[in-house]
């Protein structure tokens, strides 16, 4: 069972990198910057490899089928993590391992004899080496089983893709947050109509602190709407009307992060999502989660997200929110790179990597225009063949609407002429109050008319060597590799610890989350990890 290989957001794209204009790289001072990223991420794995998390393992049994929820509404998934967890020790070997047991033990009629079943096996002798390799062999076979049904899924959205084709990059890339998943459906067609390319549906604020995934369709939330399974099919079901209505392919976007970051990821993946917010250190720094419990969930996400296709976004654009963007731009590009490490040691393509950066400069800088736009050269030139995702200006909004517009355009005026995969775009009234329609038409109508306007622009120009954008660019890159080169000396655990990403710190045993961190025994059992890893039989 291959995961498969074609890039989500259509056929391969070329993003003409070679000819937009040359910033004189030193090209084995870049191989040092990513050689030095990957030794940052070592340290972490060799945590990771040796470590589970709750929700690693309630995304194990939702892949089996305990998908539902049980009295008042509480996911079966959960249910069943929390009985193993009152056992000491019982987690570590896995919750695949327990679901094996209680089903040899006796034949379920719905996830809450299983339930029952696993109480009582928890408790009993352990099973003998044939039980036990039975036992394995038949959850195995499930896995490989539910894994074909994934994989098809994945292979429909696809072919629908290909089907109707996709917008030019650079992507447009709009929100809509009501709370009402039905709402959110309406607007989300709106927005198609007027000439989005990428539908993301805002999360409810502070989700990413629960430690389960509400169930069923929701019509309440605060700042956006919940991410659920049932929400993400809403969604993807009218979209996939509005694609044929319109003939072209309309992408949909979620969140993957927080404390249930694997089980949205398998969530999103079986709905036909195509992206997902997915970031090594954004819910570390700005939700304080528990960085221990954050990277052994990024993989399995990631694992997730490479085997059915999903590309991510990243989000480094935040670190340039609490920083200055002048100052910490080079924050910015030392973590795309162990962004890109952490990726690809989950087995990601470089198609499904896109890497966040944002035009956040001081509006009161001179030069404000050159230097993002050397910024911005810098992400494309460093990750070539990566869609990237470019976000608008928020920080230094005004509640002047007028000024608030031009500003965008400078984003957009930025994003054509570098070549941005995706963008999203920025709205005038951002400083004043949640945007709406009109404020989301008029952002669409500007920016298709600035990537009309600038789309050879990058490819007509030509920089000095001794010129800002080129020496800016030059400036940034070392800082980097500076800061790459103390995070690889220090580790990880400590560099965030220092506050040197985003100005913010925390520690490896605070956050919220750590609690749901346990060791693998030497006998752990994830027969879908088995599969993801390629270590399948």
């Amino acid at each position: 069972m291959e995961p498969p290989a074609e890039p989500s957001l259509g056929e391969p794209v070329d993003y003409g990198v070679d000819t937009l204009p040359d910033l004189y790289l030193d090209e084995a001072q870049v191989l040092r910057c990513r050689e030095l990223a990957a030794r940052v991420v070592q340290g972490v794995f060799d945590f990771i490899d040796r470590h589970t998390t709750v929700s690693i393992e309630r995304t194990v049994l939702r892949l089996l089928g305990i998908a539902g929820a049980g009295p008042r509404g509480v996911p079966l998934c959960n249910l069943m993590v929390d009985r193993i967890r009152q056992v000491p020790g019982a987690l570590e070997k896995g919750a695949a391992y327990w679901y094996g047991r209680a089903l040899s033990a006796r034949k379920a009629a719905s996830p809450l004899d299983l339930l029952d079943a696993m109480s009582m096996v928890l408790r009993a002798p352990p099973a003998g080496e044939d039980e036990e390799r039975r036992l394995r062999d038949d959850v195995r076979g499930e896995t490989r089983a539910a894994c074909d049904e994934l994989l098809s899924r994945v292979r429909a959205r696809a072919a629908l893709r290909r089907e109707l084709g996709t917008g030019t990059p650079p992507l447009k890339y709009v929100i809509v947050a009501t709370g009402n998943i039905h709402e959110d459906a309406e607007q989300a067609r709106a927005a198609a109509q007027a000439g989005a390319d990428i539908i993301a549906v805002i999360r409810s604020t502070a989700q990413s602190l629960l430690d389960y995934v509400p169930h069923g369709a929701t019509t309440e939330g605060y700042g956006g709407t919940y991410a659920t399974q049932e929400n993400f099919r809403i969604l993807r079901e009218a979209l996939d009307i509005e694609s044929r209505k319109l003939g072209r392919y309309l992408h949909l976007t979620n969140y993957s992060s927080g404390l249930c970051m694997p089980e949205i990821a398998l969530a999103g993946a079986w709905e036909r999502l195509d992206m997902l917010l997915n970031d090594a250190m954004y819910g570390i720094l700005f939700r304080d989660i528990n960085m221990k419990r954050t990277m052994c969930d990024q993989y399995f996400s990631r694992r997730i997200c490479a085997y059915t296709g999903l590309v991510i976004n990243t989000g480094e654009d935040n670190y340039i929110t609490t920083a200055d963007a002048y100052e910490a731009a080079h924050t910015v590009i030392a973590s795309q790179l162990i962004n890109e490490a952490f990726a690809r040691r989950a087995g990601m393509a470089d198609w499904q990597l896109g890497f966040g950066h944002a035009y956040e400069i001081d509006t009161a800088r001179p030069d404000t225009l050159p230097l993002e736009l050397s910024q911005a050269l810098l992400v494309r030139r460093l990750f070539p063949r990566s869609p990237i995702k470019y976000m608008p200006p928020t920080k230094h909004k005004q509640g002047d609407i007028f000024f608030s517009h031009a500003y965008d355009v400078m984003a957009d005026l930025v994003a054509a002429t570098t070549r941005q995969g995706i963008q999203l775009l920025g709205m005038m009234t951002e400083a004043l109050h949640t945007p709406v329609l009109m404020d989301r038409y008029v952002a669409l109508k500007t920016a298709d008319y600035i990537h009309r306007a600038a789309r050879n622009l990058g490819g007509e120009l030509t920089l000095r060597r001794d010129g800002l954008v080129v020496r800016r660019a030059h400036e940034v890159l070392d800082r980097a590799e500076k800061l790459l080169a103390e995070t690889a000396a220090d580790g990880l655990w400590s560099a965030i610890g220092k506050a040197r990403f985003g100005d913010v710190a925390r520690q490896p045993d605070g956050g919220k989350g750590l609690d749901g961190v346990a060791g693998r025994a030497p006998d752990y059992f994830n027969p879908f990890l088995e599969i993801l890893e390629g270590r399948a039989s």
